[in-house]
């Protein structure tokens, strides 16, 4: 069930309490306030191009810590890994592993060159050693394309999360809403370039660590703090037994069903070291050493988090009955609100209040995570697209800011349209698809630039193009484009790709369109190039 959807029926609930809706106004308003204030408060301080796209260099090690995992911890995987854990056990807490497992790579592989070799973009590290224009041409294209699906789904699912909170029913209030969140994003990324989207991602982590901190004191507290009553609850209310805390009840029925969950896995590991809006977060910390330190906190945050989802997957199973999760969404993605008005009581309204705060949370969560993600795909297109390629250089920093608020204004309509039009769509693809993009293009071009001496422009062009097309195409031949009741398009059917996410192909192939673009090459590669990147990259001599 995609990220519109996953809400719907518990909230529903909650809007039968109708007396309760002023609480949960005041709630969404003085997010909304307190984000606008910092906006324009950090725009005030935003200078010159090195402000707005990297937030001047002047962020610690643990504030870009904290924006970064307020970045990468979305809504989706809120809600979406609690039901995974409340009906699968076992298996649904893999998804967690999996998450966190996925910064131990960008922390090894990616976040220190990627600060020492680039400025403000991805795109600056494929042009280093390579053809300036049509690598940073590829590489603003893949940005846009990543940026642009996870943004639909963000604001599609914040629209409905928030119309259906305020009883709005209707397709015109929908749309309104859709609107709204699409407005309030341009306003973040244009005034507030960098540093205000930053300051917001830091108080949306203090707010999604502090609203699942206490569901899960609460959860604790229901079982006297006592974690092997708790999964052994859970267990037994399951109506699996000894079954649900072992694996294999969604990953281990198929061959086909066990090729999935590698696929997946393959993607979310490997496609959060190609996410442009965490790579960007990279370059806003003055050293490298403070860009390894920050993945060093967020990986702290992080993992904090994904641990905190036991509590909620496992309490939502111990205390609320299968049937009832399912009948409210069949994937289980409102497993979390629904233990959040199971704990403060149904009829109550510290039940309401609650299950206003964790909705709270989940919309400030989709702001923060839309707004990085349109501050990536403007500055891409500024940076890249317009100052590299199409005025080839001679772009001034104020003639560059100006042309990343029109891009955001630009992806900010086409994100309302494209969310207005989604809004009852599964959007769940999606999210995988940006991070099979994400893993298929960018990170086998980033890897070869930085660790490969051959690596020629051609490569490079192989590599993301050839990523980029083989991911997107058989995500739309897979079920979750058509051929399943919770498809996309759910009347059609022509899923001929078994697989919901492909990784396991499109990465592979990624990689091999890479190295088989250079060795095919007539393109001699730059050594002298290389070997000022590779001391660049490791040691930061010369870095910005």
């Amino acid at each position: 069930m995609s990220p519109v959807q996953q809400v719907q029926q518990t909230v529903l609930a909650a809007n039968e309490a109708s007396e309760h809706r002023p609480l949960i106004i005041s709630l969404f308003a003085a997010f909304v306030l307190a984000t606008l204030f910092i906006t324009v408060w950090a725009g005030r301080q935003t200078k010159d191009e090195a402000d707005f796209y990297a937030g001047g260099r002047q962020f610690s090690a643990f504030q870009n810590g904290l924006a970064v995992s307020g970045d990468y911890m979305s809504a989706a995987s809120f809600l979406g890994i609690a039901g995974a854990i409340a009906i699968f056990g076992y298996d649904g807490f893999l998804y967690s592993i999996g998450f966190l497992v996925a910064w131990l790579v960008a922390l090894l592989l990616v976040a220190e060159p990627l600060r020492n070799s680039g400025r403000y973009t991805m795109g600056d590290v494929l042009a280093y050693r390579m053809r300036q224009r049509p690598v940073r041409t590829a590489a603003g294209t893949s940005t846009i394309v990543v940026s642009i699906f996870y943004l639909l789904a963000q604001m599609a699912g914040a629209g409905v999360l928030v119309s259906l909170l305020l009883g709005i029913t209707s397709d015109a209030g929908k749309i309104a809403i859709v609107a709204l969140v699409g407005v309030l994003m341009i306003v973040y990324v244009t005034i507030g370039g960098m540093k205000g989207t930053t300051w917001v991602q830091m108080v949306k982590a203090v707010l999604l660590i502090g609203g699942t901190l206490l569901i899960t004191f609460l959860v604790l507290l229901k079982f006297d703090f006592n974690v092997s009553d708790l999964l052994g609850s859970a267990a037994e209310n399951s109506g699996k037994g000894a079954a649900f805390l072992e694996p294999g009840l969604q990953y281990g029925a198929t061959a086909t069903t066990k090729l999935d969950f590698i696929s997946l896995g393959i993607a979310l590991v490997l496609g959060t070291a190609g996410l442009p809006h965490i790579l960007i977060r990279f370059y806003t910390v003055p050293t490298a050493k403070a860009a390894r330190k920050s993945v060093n906190w967020a990986i702290g945050i992080i993992g904090a988090f994904y641990l905190m989802t036991i509590a909620l997957g496992f309490g939502a199973a111990a205390l609320i009955s299968q049937d009832e999760i399912i009948e409210s969404n069949p994937s289980g993605n409102t497993a979390a609100p629904l233990l959040a008005l199971h704990l403060g009581g149904v009829d109550s309204a510290w039940g309401a209040a609650l299950l206003a705060t964790i909705s709270a949370v989940a919309f400030a969560t989709i702001l923060a995570v839309v707004a990085g993600l349109t501050l990536a795909s403007s500055s891409s297109f500024a940076h890249d697209i317009y100052a590299n390629v199409i005025r080839k250089g001679k772009a001034t920093g104020a003639e560059e800011i100006r042309a990343a608020r029109w891009a955001t204004v630009f992806i900010g309509i086409v994100s309302i349209a494209l969310g207005a039009l989604a809004r009852d769509l599964n959007v769940a693809g999606l999210v995988a698809l940006a991070f099979a993009v994400a893993a298929s293009a960018n990170l086998p071009t980033i890897l070869y630039s930085l660790f490969w001496k051959r690596f020629t422009t051609q490569g490079a062009l192989w590599s993301i193009y050839g990523g980029l097309i083989v991911a997107v195409g058989l995500v739309l031949f897979s079920p979750v484009v058509s051929g399943a009741p919770t498809a996309m398009f759910p009347g059609a059917d022509f899923d001929w790709f078994p697989l919901k996410n492909p990784g396991i192909i499109s990465i592979p192939f990624g990689f091999l369109m890479g190295w088989l673009g250079t060795v095919l090459s007539k393109e001699e590669p730059d050594a002298d190039k290389y070997a000022e990147l590779e001391v660049r990259s490791l040691t930061g001599t010369g870095a910005h």
